[in-house]
């Protein structure tokens, strides 16, 4: 890049001159005007009279990153997935690196992209409502390993509570955004929800990462964000109305399937806990049936209960 920047401002530069300005070996230099010339492809030659190299052709662009048909496709799809981070403290950055790429990119590309934003698109149905001020201060000091002092206030709670935090990640988990901290209160790792996080200050403290901490092991048995120490053996049997919708994904890592008759599917997964399986039992209605473990039975069929109470008035 400096080379071509020396070319272009007509200093006609050669390996001498510029092993002196960038304190490198002539032959590295030279290396450069090959590979520039040879693999790159620049329209690069040397002038006798002035003993330096030149353009000989209108050069626009230097072309820092070649990108296929099929890699640049990809990254217009990205671009596209980038409206989930739009308000939070990524998004800048994140536009810079785009805009940064497609400044570097040839200067003409066979790729028919006319109407491809009119073809892809990406929505979520309930965006989380994040203070993007404090969300900025986590992402920060998550990055700097910086210990943060938070007011936080539990579902159902009215008033928040003082912790004392290392934040260890911040992971978004089905759009839903989490922080995984080490809580010096509970004197473990904890998980938070930014929303939920009401005020953020530095302590002025920084700490050591724990080396054994690692975000798959936390969520590895886990069917969202809710991690326990057990195994929990889960089975649901869904009758063939909700059969093709379960066959249609992977919902957990552990998961097997077996048809049962009438159509019907049996889900069998190991899971750590059962707070959030137990939800989404419930958002299938009728249509799903829990076969084991007994509290997941009878747990969900109170709800079930509660909810025809709720609806019968």
């Amino acid at each position: 890049m400096y080379i071509h920047g020396e070319i272009l401002r007509g200093k006609y530069p050669n390996a001498n001159t510029l092993a002196r300005d960038l304190e490198m070996s002539s032959r590295s230099i030279a290396r450069d005007f090959d590979f520039m010339r040879d693999r790159m492809q620049l329209p690069l030659r040397y002038d006798e009279l002035k003993h330096g190299y030149y353009y000989e052709g209108k050069v626009s662009a230097f072309p820092t990153l070649t990108i296929s048909e099929g890699e640049l496709f990809a990254l217009a799809v990205a671009e596209k997935a980038l409206q989930q981070y739009r308000g939070t403290s990524f998004e800048k950055p994140l536009l810079s690196a785009f805009q940064k790429m497609s400044a570097s990119l040839p200067e003409t590309i066979s790729l028919n992209l006319s109407e491809w934003s009119e073809t892809i698109s990406f929505r979520t149905s309930a965006e989380p409502i994040l203070n993007l001020s404090n969300f900025d201060k986590l992402a920060q000091a998550t990055a700097r390993a910086e210990q943060l002092r938070i007011a936080y206030r539990k579902p159902g709670q009215k008033k928040a509570e003082d912790r004392v935090i290392d934040p260890y990640h911040l992971a978004n988990v089905n759009g839903e955004w989490y922080l995984f901290a080490y809580d010096h209160l509970r004197k473990a790792v904890r998980t938070f929800s930014p929303s939920r996080i009401l005020a953020v200050e530095k302590t002025g403290e920084t700490f050591s990462r724990d080396e054994s901490f690692s975000v798959q092991d936390e969520l590895r048995n886990s069917f969202g964000i809710h991690a326990g120490n057990k195994k929990i053996r889960v089975i649901i049997r869904f009758d063939e109305f909700a059969a093709d919708y379960i066959r249609e994904k992977k919902w957990h890592a552990s998961q097997k399937l077996r048809d049962r008759p009438k159509g019907a599917v049996e889900l069998e997964m190991v899971l750590s806990s059962m707070v959030e399986v137990e939800r989404w039992v419930l958002s299938w209605g009728g249509h799903a049936m829990v076969i084991q473990p007994k509290e997941l039975v009878a747990s969900v069929g109170a709800f079930g209960r509660a909810i025809a109470a709720a609806h019968s008035r």
